[in-house]
């Protein structure tokens, strides 16, 4: 952990991750246990929110330089006002890699222990938390590829 991933918190034990679901752009429920298998990046986050705004274009980058079978990144907003202001957003944003899913009923920020936004969390193939991180990062930076490529290394 260095650079712009240097405040990422280990979890020590790793827990299993909460029980959730969200929406995906057709409205569908999607739980977190269907990811299960691929090392997953969960990104909590809103239109409304300036750090997120910073964010999520290293995000998309990172979604397309290590996105497929053993990892894809889930950014979840809990804007209220649902899908039609995030695809505004991403396309805002020239955002094209990543996925659409909404919470803005926020069932999934409670059991994650989300306060501020953005949170993102790191999770391994078995669904257990490696860790988290408060605030935002750089995602696609060589040092928060490092961390996400170790855990994808993990059999």
């Amino acid at each position: 952990r260095a650079g712009t991933v240097a405040h990422f918190s280990l979890s020590n034990p790793r827990l299993p991750a909460p029980a959730v679901a969200f929406q995906d752009v057709s409205g569908q429920d999607v739980p977190l246990s269907s990811f299960r298998g691929k090392v997953i990046l969960v990104n909590f986050w809103a239109t409304w929110c300036i750090p997120c705004l910073k964010e999520m274009p290293s995000l998309d980058r990172l979604e397309r330089d290590l996105g497929g079978g053993d990892f894809t990144v889930v950014p979840i907003s809990i804007d209220r006002d649902g899908k039609a202001v995030v695809e505004a957003y991403f396309r805002r944003l020239d955002v094209a890699s990543l996925g659409v899913y909404l919470d803005p009923q926020m069932r999934t920020t409670f059991p994650f222990g989300v306060k501020d936004l953005p949170v993102t969390v790191l999770i391994d193939r078995a669904g257990a938390v490696v860790g988290r991180m408060v605030g935002p990062a750089e995602w696609d930076a060589p040092e928060a590829k490092a961390l996400i490529k170790a855990v994808m290394a993990e059999r």
